[in-house]
Protein backbone atom coordinates (compact mmCIF):
# COMPACT_ATOMS: atom_id res chain seq x y z
CA UNK A 1 0.00 0.00 0.00
CA UNK A 2 1.37 3.71 -0.87
CA UNK A 3 2.25 5.79 2.14
CA UNK A 4 0.23 9.29 1.50
CA UNK A 5 3.13 11.83 1.63
CA UNK A 6 1.18 14.72 3.19
CA UNK A 7 1.88 13.41 6.42
CA UNK A 8 1.50 16.31 8.30
CA UNK A 9 -1.55 17.45 7.11
CA UNK A 10 -3.82 16.04 10.54
CA UNK A 11 -6.81 17.49 10.69
CA UNK A 12 -6.69 20.72 13.32
CA UNK A 13 -7.79 19.55 17.02
CA UNK A 14 -8.73 22.26 19.70
CA UNK A 15 -7.26 22.05 23.47
CA UNK A 16 -8.67 23.14 26.35
CA UNK A 17 -7.32 27.07 25.65
CA UNK A 18 -9.64 27.26 22.29
CA UNK A 19 -6.37 26.80 20.98
CA UNK A 20 -5.81 24.41 17.52
CA UNK A 21 -3.45 22.06 17.71
CA UNK A 22 -1.91 19.96 15.18
CA UNK A 23 -0.49 16.52 16.58
CA UNK A 24 1.75 14.53 14.64
CA UNK A 25 0.64 11.53 12.68
CA UNK A 26 0.80 8.42 13.28
CA UNK A 27 1.24 7.95 9.60
CA UNK A 28 4.19 10.26 9.68
CA UNK A 29 5.97 8.51 12.41
CA UNK A 30 5.25 5.07 10.31
CA UNK A 31 6.81 6.89 7.69
CA UNK A 32 10.03 8.12 9.41
CA UNK A 33 10.82 4.51 10.49
CA UNK A 34 9.66 3.11 7.09
CA UNK A 35 12.32 6.06 5.69
CA UNK A 36 15.00 4.87 7.99
CA UNK A 37 14.77 1.05 7.31
CA UNK A 38 14.97 1.52 4.03
CA UNK A 39 18.06 3.66 4.43
CA UNK A 40 19.85 1.64 6.25
CA UNK A 41 19.60 -1.20 3.54
CA UNK A 42 20.45 1.47 0.46
CA UNK A 43 23.54 2.91 2.85
CA UNK A 44 24.87 -0.82 3.55
CA UNK A 45 24.66 -1.68 0.11
CA UNK A 46 25.63 1.28 -2.05
CA UNK A 47 27.46 3.18 0.89
CA UNK A 48 26.38 7.04 1.76
CA UNK A 49 25.80 7.99 -1.96
CA UNK A 50 23.30 6.12 -1.93
CA UNK A 51 19.99 7.59 -4.02
CA UNK A 52 17.70 9.36 -1.62
CA UNK A 53 14.76 9.53 -4.81
CA UNK A 54 14.89 5.53 -4.62
CA UNK A 55 14.67 5.53 -0.95
CA UNK A 56 11.61 8.02 -1.35
CA UNK A 57 10.14 5.52 -4.32
CA UNK A 58 10.46 2.23 -2.44
CA UNK A 59 8.76 3.82 0.52
CA UNK A 60 6.01 5.01 -1.66
CA UNK A 61 6.56 8.52 -0.86
CA UNK A 62 7.37 11.83 -2.38
CA UNK A 63 11.32 13.20 -2.38
CA UNK A 64 9.50 16.46 -0.44
CA UNK A 65 8.36 13.83 2.21
CA UNK A 66 11.91 12.26 3.28
CA UNK A 67 13.26 15.94 3.29
CA UNK A 68 10.85 17.08 5.98
CA UNK A 69 11.51 14.38 7.77
CA UNK A 70 15.67 14.76 6.98
CA UNK A 71 16.69 18.22 5.69
CA UNK A 72 20.02 17.04 4.83
CA UNK A 73 21.49 13.79 3.49
CA UNK A 74 23.95 13.47 7.17
CA UNK A 75 20.26 13.53 9.04
CA UNK A 76 19.35 10.28 7.23
CA UNK A 77 22.90 8.72 8.00
CA UNK A 78 22.78 9.58 11.48
CA UNK A 79 19.25 8.39 12.14
CA UNK A 80 20.45 5.62 9.57
CA UNK A 81 23.50 4.38 11.70
CA UNK A 82 22.32 5.50 15.36
CA UNK A 83 21.89 2.03 16.40
CA UNK A 84 25.21 0.82 14.88
CA UNK A 85 27.07 3.67 16.58
CA UNK A 86 25.28 3.20 19.67
CA UNK A 87 26.04 -0.52 19.81
CA UNK A 88 29.74 0.10 18.80
CA UNK A 89 30.53 3.11 20.94
CA UNK A 90 29.21 0.75 24.01
CA UNK A 91 31.61 -2.39 22.71
CA UNK A 92 34.38 0.68 22.17
CA UNK A 93 34.19 1.77 26.01
CA UNK A 94 33.73 -1.68 27.67
CA UNK A 95 37.39 -2.34 26.48
CA UNK A 96 38.92 0.52 28.59
CA UNK A 97 37.72 -1.62 31.27
CA UNK A 98 39.65 -4.64 30.43
CA UNK A 99 42.18 -6.08 32.66
CA UNK A 100 45.01 -6.42 29.87
CA UNK A 101 45.70 -3.31 28.03
CA UNK A 102 47.01 -5.41 25.40
CA UNK A 103 43.58 -7.50 24.69
CA UNK A 104 41.89 -4.47 25.03
CA UNK A 105 43.37 -2.89 22.00
CA UNK A 106 43.67 -6.20 20.03
CA UNK A 107 39.31 -5.93 21.05
CA UNK A 108 38.95 -2.36 20.10
CA UNK A 109 40.13 -3.25 16.51
CA UNK A 110 38.72 -6.07 16.37
CA UNK A 111 35.40 -4.34 17.19
CA UNK A 112 35.68 -1.29 15.14
CA UNK A 113 36.68 -3.32 11.63
CA UNK A 114 34.21 -5.73 12.07
CA UNK A 115 31.73 -2.89 12.33
CA UNK A 116 33.41 -1.72 9.33
CA UNK A 117 32.69 -4.85 7.10
CA UNK A 118 29.13 -5.42 7.89
CA UNK A 119 27.82 -2.04 6.39
CA UNK A 120 29.49 -0.10 3.61
CA UNK A 121 27.55 3.06 4.73
CA UNK A 122 28.61 2.66 7.84
CA UNK A 123 32.63 2.13 6.46
CA UNK A 124 32.24 5.10 4.36
CA UNK A 125 30.31 7.44 7.50
CA UNK A 126 33.10 6.73 10.20
CA UNK A 127 36.05 6.90 7.43
CA UNK A 128 34.79 10.79 7.01
CA UNK A 129 33.63 14.03 8.12
CA UNK A 130 31.18 16.49 7.55
CA UNK A 131 32.40 20.03 8.99
CA UNK A 132 28.63 21.68 8.46
CA UNK A 133 27.18 18.49 10.93
CA UNK A 134 28.21 18.96 14.88
CA UNK A 135 25.50 15.82 15.35
CA UNK A 136 28.90 14.29 13.59
CA UNK A 137 31.44 16.09 14.37
CA UNK A 138 30.65 15.11 18.08
CA UNK A 139 30.59 11.26 17.11
CA UNK A 140 33.94 11.53 15.29
CA UNK A 141 35.45 13.44 18.31
CA UNK A 142 34.18 11.07 20.78
CA UNK A 143 35.28 7.73 18.42
CA UNK A 144 39.05 9.75 18.40
CA UNK A 145 39.26 9.72 22.34
CA UNK A 146 37.88 6.85 22.39
CA UNK A 147 41.06 5.34 20.40
CA UNK A 148 43.47 8.01 21.86
CA UNK A 149 42.18 6.39 25.36
CA UNK A 150 43.06 2.82 24.16
CA UNK A 151 45.96 3.45 23.05
CA UNK A 152 47.82 5.50 25.66
CA UNK A 153 46.44 2.47 27.93
CA UNK A 154 48.41 0.08 25.94
CA UNK A 155 51.30 2.10 25.88
CA UNK A 156 51.47 3.11 29.63
CA UNK A 157 51.22 -0.76 29.91
CA UNK A 158 54.51 -1.20 27.47
CA UNK A 159 52.28 -3.32 25.47
CA UNK A 160 51.90 -0.48 22.30
CA UNK A 161 54.71 0.67 20.46
CA UNK A 162 55.13 4.26 21.88
CA UNK A 163 54.83 6.27 18.51
CA UNK A 164 51.33 5.23 17.32
CA UNK A 165 48.52 8.04 17.75
CA UNK A 166 44.95 8.07 16.84
CA UNK A 167 45.62 8.90 13.13
CA UNK A 168 47.50 5.49 12.55
CA UNK A 169 43.95 3.99 14.16
CA UNK A 170 41.98 6.21 11.24
CA UNK A 171 44.31 5.54 8.71
CA UNK A 172 44.11 1.37 9.37
CA UNK A 173 40.45 2.18 9.27
CA UNK A 174 40.97 3.57 5.46
CA UNK A 175 43.02 0.39 4.16
CA UNK A 176 39.80 -1.67 5.86
CA UNK A 177 37.87 0.19 3.87
CA UNK A 178 39.99 -1.03 0.58
CA UNK A 179 40.13 -4.30 1.35
CA UNK A 180 36.62 -4.73 2.61
CA UNK A 181 35.08 -3.26 -0.85
CA UNK A 182 37.51 -5.30 -2.80
CA UNK A 183 37.45 -8.81 -1.32
CA UNK A 184 33.40 -8.34 -0.36
CA UNK A 185 32.41 -11.06 -2.67
CA UNK A 186 35.34 -13.30 -2.88
CA UNK A 187 36.48 -13.74 0.80
CA UNK A 188 34.71 -11.31 3.16
CA UNK A 189 36.61 -12.15 6.08
CA UNK A 190 39.88 -10.87 4.23
CA UNK A 191 40.22 -8.09 6.26
CA UNK A 192 41.03 -10.19 9.77
CA UNK A 193 44.25 -10.93 8.01
CA UNK A 194 45.74 -7.60 7.35
CA UNK A 195 44.05 -6.09 10.64
CA UNK A 196 46.14 -9.35 12.45
CA UNK A 197 49.13 -8.37 10.52
CA UNK A 198 48.59 -4.31 11.44
CA UNK A 199 48.12 -5.31 15.08
CA UNK A 200 51.46 -7.29 14.98
CA UNK A 201 53.39 -3.97 13.70
CA UNK A 202 51.77 -1.95 16.77
CA UNK A 203 53.51 -3.95 19.58
CA UNK A 204 55.49 -1.66 21.03
CA UNK A 205 58.22 -5.15 21.49
CA UNK A 206 60.84 -5.24 18.83
CA UNK A 207 59.05 -1.99 16.94
CA UNK A 208 61.60 -0.09 14.68
CA UNK A 209 61.36 3.78 14.16
CA UNK A 210 58.88 4.99 11.58
CA UNK A 211 60.29 7.05 8.59
CA UNK A 212 57.22 9.83 8.93
CA UNK A 213 55.76 11.31 11.67
CA UNK A 214 52.14 10.67 12.52
CA UNK A 215 49.23 12.70 10.48
CA UNK A 216 49.01 15.93 13.06
CA UNK A 217 45.24 16.55 14.08
CA UNK A 218 44.62 19.32 11.15
CA UNK A 219 46.18 16.76 8.73
CA UNK A 220 44.10 13.84 9.90
CA UNK A 221 40.70 16.11 10.11
CA UNK A 222 41.28 17.62 6.57
CA UNK A 223 42.23 14.31 4.92
CA UNK A 224 38.63 12.69 6.51
CA UNK A 225 36.67 16.03 4.76
CA UNK A 226 38.63 15.33 1.73
CA UNK A 227 36.75 11.99 1.20
CA UNK A 228 33.50 13.57 1.45
CA UNK A 229 34.13 16.08 -1.21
Amino acid sequence: MEHRDDDYLDQARVDSSGRAAVPRRRDARRNRELLIGLAQEAFADHGVDASLEQIARKAGLAIGTLYRHFPTRVDLLLAAFEPRLSEFMTAAETTLLMEDPWEGFCTFLEALCATQAGDRGFNDFISMRFPNSQATEAMHDRLCHLASEVIERGQAAGAVRPDITDADIISLVWANSRIIDATRGAAPNAWRRNLHIMIDGFRAAQHHPLPEPPLTEAQLYQAMVNLTT
